[in-house]
């Protein structure tokens, strides 16, 4: 049975490519709380606004946020729920970790 909180391999490498980089991750950071415009979201940054809503339509295309129109400006929100599959594939791996390091501590034990 596949669960809906699993990701698919593709999803997965879009997030953690847009993760990947600290603007994005930062404009995520922002738009957490409260929805931002992109241009007070450009206002932040030493970069220009065009490569702004390029970070924003990475993060877009991972479903990291949402982007909506009103009136002339473009409204930015993160997606929690993306963050949170995100998360638990993350403490999925470290389970798998920890469980090995564990049976390692557990053979090296047995060894003395």
């Amino acid at each position: 049975m596949v669960v809906d909180s699993e990701l698919d391999e593709a999803v997965t490498d879009r997030i953690f490519r847009a993760l990947a980089d600290a603007t994005r991750r930062d404009i995520l950071r922002r738009t957490i709380d409260a929805e931002q415009s992109v241009s007070t979201l450009a206002a932040a940054y030493d970069v220009s606004f065009a490569a702004v809503q390029k970070h924003v339509a990475v993060l877009e295309a991972a479903e990291l946020v949402i982007k909506r129109a009103e009136g002339r400006e473009r409204l930015v929100r993160a997606q929690p729920a993306t963050i949170r599959r995100a998360r638990g594939l993350l403490e999925q791996y470290e389970r798998q970790w920890r469980d090995r390091v564990d049976r390692l501590d557990a053979l090296l034990a047995a060894d003395i």
